[in-house]
């Protein structure tokens, strides 16, 4: 039976790779890289650095380019499924193409491959045989908080984990929310009272953190933000908003 192993990488230090992920990657014939493009070279960059320290020679490296996806659709679900059924293509390739009867293959998964991450929807389409096994990694949300030196809970109240595109629908829903990536800094209107903790780049060296009062960083989160996209040509960010004083359940 032909492996894959899904592997979280953590989310951008070489130092989050865990002794299990290291391992697994020792344990690849094969390694597929979806590269998306030159503006995001860097995270291709990191996925090389890591086969080269921890692969097991001989190995092979295959890469392929990442599919378009239309960012400006109005169906923005139908657009992702359409991006990932695209996606769940290249990894049957991988599988039936690449990889003999007995072989190991991987997929290195910025952070953590169980959070906000599309690769194991994409895996329950591929129309191939193959067994595979998720390796967990430091996610953005652990870096996040790590950075800022705060938990993710407190005691007795719940976090919602939800999108820009969908705080910026819906507001803050509850006392502490997670936000993945957020395009349009939905966070300005998060209404009075709440704490943010912003990160973006996180745990690489073009890390950037802010955090602070939203009516007082709002602003400055929205130019460094802008500065930064502007530079790199990407961004990924995530923070966390905290309701200064929780309101009574």
């Amino acid at each position: 039976m032909k492996r894959l192993l899904i592997i979280g990488i953590g989310a951008g230090d070489p130092d989050h790779l865990t002794f299990q992920a290291a391992k697994a990657i020792a344990a690849a014939d094969a390694f597929l890289i979806v590269d998306k493009g030159e503006a995001k070279h860097d995270l291709a960059g990191l996925r090389h650095e890591l086969i080269a320290a921890h692969g097991r020679h001989p190995y092979r490296v295959v890469e392929a380019a990442d599919p378009d996806r239309d960012r400006d659709a109005a169906a923005y679900t139908a657009a992702v499924e359409d991006w990932r059924a695209r996606r769940a293509r290249i990894y049957e390739s991988f599988v039936t193409g690449e990889l003999a009867d007995g072989e190991t293959g991987a997929l290195l998964v910025w952070g953590d491959p169980g959070v906000y991450d599309s690769t194991l929807a994409a895996l329950d389409e591929v129309d191939a045989e193959f067994e595979y096994e998720v390796i967990p990694g430091i996610s953005s949300v652990s870096a996040l908080t790590a950075r800022h030196r705060v938990g993710l809970t407190r005691v007795g109240r719940p976090v919602h984990i939800t999108t820009g595109r969908r705080l910026a629908a819906e507001g803050a829903t509850a006392d502490d929310v997670l936000v993945m990536l957020d395009a349009h800094c939905a966070f300005a209107e998060a209404g009075e009272g709440y704490h943010i903790y912003w990160g973006a780049y996180l745990g690489t060296p073009d890390e950037i953190l802010v955090c602070g009062p939203v009516a007082e960083v709002a602003e400055r989160i929205r130019a460094v933000r802008a500065e930064a996209r502007a530079r790199k040509g990407w961004i990924m960010d995530t923070y966390l908003l905290r309701r200064e004083s929780p309101a009574r359940a």
